[in-house]
Formats: structure tokens, sequence, C-alpha cells
């Protein structure tokens, strides 16, 4: 019985669909930024299958819709064969080069290469993929026609077609986005706040004074969440710093006000505020003002790096603004993450430009992800004309970020999109794993901005015109960590590149959305200046923090921080 329905809705299937659904599927098997597993191949491949359906499907349909002239029914019959047995010798054609193509990625990322892309397993899951969508679609078609018939009673057919679409259209997004969304991210929020509201045991409250979340603190321990308890409690030693750099060190200042400690951002911003006094963060040689990823993350290899480079005489402030994952924020509260960054920036910076020039910290702005989103969203350039932060980081910033793609598209003929050169660099430079294009000797501007970012990072380079066009850090040279053999496909390379930014922190160290020590430490070199470093002191630094990254990393212990990367 089952055997006799599945060759019913076989025959129901559409030639052009199939043809052009093949066709999308062999294009998914191609390389992009980072590598696929059977399981995300299959799902992908599946989606673009169904997606090349539908396209197709849909076509045909429209065809007939408006009465065109169609080729017979054994012409049909014999082209749909001859282009469903070319279609189905491309797919395998290209289901057979599949662990060739994801070699090619992971070659460019050092990962050791695989032996099979697991075909019979990556067709299983995309005819699984392909069949849920195909039901849905169905669900939504015959939705559509009832509506249709009952509208056609008092309107002309056609006119009722169509507003039968629409409303079906209407009521199965509304039915998406305002119940499974919604109630999705509820779900979701829930447990990611239950998950930052534990107490870690192997993080005791600190005893320092200075810190947050000590007896001293304005701040509670708990009111400091998962993520601030993390970012305070591993912060390096004196004696650490001392050890490398061959001088004395202060003990670093970490400071955090989690999403608990009060009922709005502009409250938090306050309370940050008043602790960076208490603690005497504006009497350090450095201050950062972080904005953290979504869930209050921040990446232990861009503060280490920093507090290493100035024998530890740095403070750094963050204000938690989400419990969600960086693309789940980004989903959930577009806008409430760039109102909290801007709530602390504005606050810390009202403050320190009351105090003397030659009495205040040299003050920086940092994020990665998200948190550079929100961070480039938190200064109004025009704002500090007269008394200017003396820079930023911001490393792996988002698609969507403003500044980063007006310097980007606004970059010196010549140069590439995945490492441009804005002007004379001056105000912004880009650096990547080999680090910038200009000089360190070129001379900056009163403020220094660097964007650290890798040309596989899909977080940072996917853009929705890639759907219909090919994307330009695609051309020659390209980036060092992207394959030679990547290939852009309308609306299939997009679809791609959407998955790539849900797994690119699954990425090794150095590659997709996941930054190194190595490369903070060039970077923050670059925006700070730090004094009394030569190349050796700096290599040795470099293969510490990496050291200790991979550590962390690898280990699944949280102790230094590393087990929440990408945020």
């Amino acid at each position: 019985m089952i055997g006799k329905a599945m060759a019913r809705t076989a025959r129901t299937l559409s030639g052009l669909g199939l043809t052009l659904g093949a066709l999308f599927f062999a294009a998914s098997l191609t390389p992009s930024l980072v590598p696929r597993t059977y399981l995300t191949q299959g799902v992908l491949a599946g989606t673009c299958f169904a997606l090349g359906y539908g396209l197709g499907a849909g076509w045909r349909r429209l065809w007939a819709y408006l009465e065109l002239p169609a080729l017979p029914e054994r012409w049909r019959r014999a082209g749909n064969a001859v282009a469903g047995a070319v279609c189905l010798a491309v797919a395998a054609s290209f289901l057979w080069r599949a662990a060739g193509w994801q070699n090619s990625i992971r070659s460019a990322m050092a990962m050791p290469p695989v032996e099979t892309a697991h075909p019979l397993k990556l067709c299983l899951v995309a005819l699984a993929t392909f069949a849920a969508l195909l039901a849905l679609a169905r669900l939504f078609r015959l939705i559509a026609g009832l509506i249709a018939a009952r509208l056609g009673r008092a309107i002309p057919p056609r006119l009722a077609k169509v507003l039968g679409l629409m409303v079906a259209a209407v009521l199965f997004w509304s039915l998406a986005n305002g119940v499974l969304v919604r109630a999705t991210f509820r779900v979701l929020d829930s447990s990611f706040r239950e998950y930052d509201a534990l107490i870690e045991p192997e993080r005791p409250q600190p005893d320092d004074p200075q810190q947050s979340g000590s007896a001293s603190s304005l701040l509670r321990w708990r009111e400091l969440g998962r993520a601030g308890r993390e970012f305070v409690a591993s912060r390096p030693l004196a004696s650490d710093i001392a050890a490398v750099t061959g001088r004395p060190a202060r003990q670093p200042l970490r400071l955090y006000v989690g999403l608990r400690a009060a009922g709005t951002a502009q409250a938090r911003a306050r309370l940050a505020l008043a602790e960076l006094k208490r603690a005497g963060g504006f009497e350090r040689a450095v201050l950062v003002v972080i904005t953290p990823t979504g869930t209050g993350w921040i990446d232990p290899s861009a503060m280490n790096a920093v507090e290493y480079l100035h024998d530890g005489d740095v403070a750094s402030i963050a204000l938690q603004y989400s419990y969600l994952s960086s693309p789940l924020s980004l989903l959930a509260q577009p806008d409430y993450g760039a109102e909290a960054a801007r709530a602390l920036f504005d606050e810390i910076y009202r403050y320190w430009t009351t105090l003397p020039h030659d009495g205040r910290p040299r003050l920086y702005l940092h994020g990665l992800s998200l948190g550079a989103m929100n961070s480039e969203r938190s200064a109004e350039l025009f704002e500090m004309i007269g008394d200017p932060v003396d820079g930023a980081l911001w490393s792996g910033p988002p698609f969507g970020s403003r500044l980063w793609r007006s310097f980007t598209e606004g970059r010196n003929p010549g140069t590439p999109a995945w490492l441009p050169t804005f002007r004379d660099g001056r105000f912004v430079r880009f650096m990547n794993q080999q680090g910038g294009t200009l000089p360190a000797r070129q001379p900056w501007g009163a403020m220094r901005v660097v964007y650290l970012q890798y040309a596989s990072d899909a977080v940072t380079f996917f853009d929705y015109r890639d759907f219909y066009r090919a994307p330009a850090w695609l051309d020659a040279p390209r980036g060092p960590d992207v394959s030679p053999r990547l290939r852009w496909y309308p609306v299939v390379t997009a679809l791609q590149l959407a998955l790539d930014m849900a797994f690119a922190t699954t990425t090794p160290m150095g590659y997709g959305h996941v930054y190194a020590p190595r490369d903070y430490i060039d970077a923050w070199v670059a925006v700070t200046a730090p004094r009394g470093w030569s190349a050796e002191t700096l290599e040795r630094l470099k293969r510490r923090l990496s050291d200790e990254a991979e550590r962390g990393s690898g280990s699944g212990q949280d102790d230094a921080g590393y087990g929440n990367r990408g945020g």
C-alpha cells in the first residue's frame, strides 16, 4: 500500500521541477566556505532540490495558467526523459566528486581529508528533507485551493486563485512567525536564561575587591551570569604576564554587568560606570569597552592578548544584553543589542571626556560577531570629532554591519573585498591570518580602527544579493582559506553560505568564525601600539596564548573561557 502511494505521488511530480531540482541538488554538492558532514550536506541538498523543484513546477503551472501554447504530450515526455537522464548523470557525477570538493575546503583549513562523502546516507537525508518540504508545499496548495473554491462562488475563478494564494501565504506566514517562531524563541530564551543562571562549582566568588562579583563589588556574583563569571574568573594572573614579558605586571581588571543586574539597559550602563569608578578602572593605562556576543560571551583570545601586551595595566567593562546566541539574538532582538551598547558607551564616554587628557586611560572599543556590529553602532563618529576615542578592534563583523560594509564597498580599486584597503589607511585597516595590507610604519590618524576578518567567515561575507549575483570576494586573488574550487551558482550558493553561517564556529581556530590569539595579537598591536615588544617576545606570546587556546578548546573544560566560542 505504501508502495502504491509512493508510485501515485511520483506520477504527480513535475518533469521540469525534477530537472531543475536535480541541477540544484548537484550544485549544492560543490564546496563553499565551511566543510560539511553528510548530514548537513543532505539537508542542504534536499532543500536545494525542493527549491529547484518548486521553481520548475511553479513555472510550469504559470505557463498553463497564462494559457500559453504547450508542447504535445509525446514531445514533452520525450524531452523530460532526456533532461532527466542528463540531470541524473550530472548529479551522479557531482556525488562522485563531492569528497574531493569537501577536501579542497579542509585543505585550505589545514584539516585532515575525508575518504568519502557518504553518498548513500547523503541521498537518504536529502530525500527525507525533500519529502518533508514537498508535503508542506502540497498542504499549502491544498489550503490555497480550498480558499479559492470558496471565493470562486462570488468572484471570477482566476481572481479567486490569485487571492487564494495570497490568503494562504499570509496564513502560513502568520502561523510560522506568530506562533511557531515566537514559541520557539520563548523556549530558547528560557533555556538560555536557566543555563546562564547556573553557578559553576569550579568558579568561586573572587576575593579581589576590585573585581566584579566580589564582596566589595556593586554587582552580585550570581547576577553576573554564566558568561560574566567566566569572563571575570578567567583573567590571566600578573605573574603569568610577567613570566612572558620579563617586566613587572599588574593584575588585569575585568568588570561585567549581567542582564539580571537591572531592569533596563540604561540602568545597567549607569551601574557599569559606577562599578568602573569604584574599581579604579579610569586609573589604568588602557580601558576597553566590550560589547559581547548574543549570549554575553567574550572571546578570551581577544582580551588575553591586549592584557599581556600592556603588562596587565588594562581595565575592561562589558554589559550583557541577551541570553540568546548571536544569530538568534539578531533575529529576535535586532535593535536591543545596539541600544545596550549605545547606553554603555554614552555613560563611559561622557565621563571619560571630563577627565584631563594626561590623566585618563586610552579608550578602545571591541566586539566579536554580533558584538562587533553593535559596538560599531554604539559610537557615532561625528559626535567624537572634538575628542575621539583612541581606536577600535572589531572581529568577525556580521554582513549587516553598516560601517564595515561602507568601507568594504568604498575600498581602493584593485584591493580584494576579503582584505580591502580604504584610502590611505589612516583611519581604518583590515587584517586577517596574514596580517594587513599596509606596512606597520604607515602613519595612523588620531583614531585607529581595525577589522579582523577571515575570508572563510560566512558570518562576515554572506550577502542576500548572493542569490542573484556572484560575490566580489570570489574574484581573484582569493583569500588563503577559501577553496579554489568554489564556484557561484544562482540561489544555491546563497543557501550554502547561509548554512555556513550556522556552522562557522565549527572550524579549526584561525578559520571561519573562530579567531586565533596570534591574529588578535597582531591586530591589537596595530590598534594600541604597545611599547617594549620585540619580534621575539611577540612570537613567544603568540605561542603561549595559542597553546592555551588549543588546550581550552579541545579539553572540554571551560576554565579558560574558550568553551562557548562564537557566542
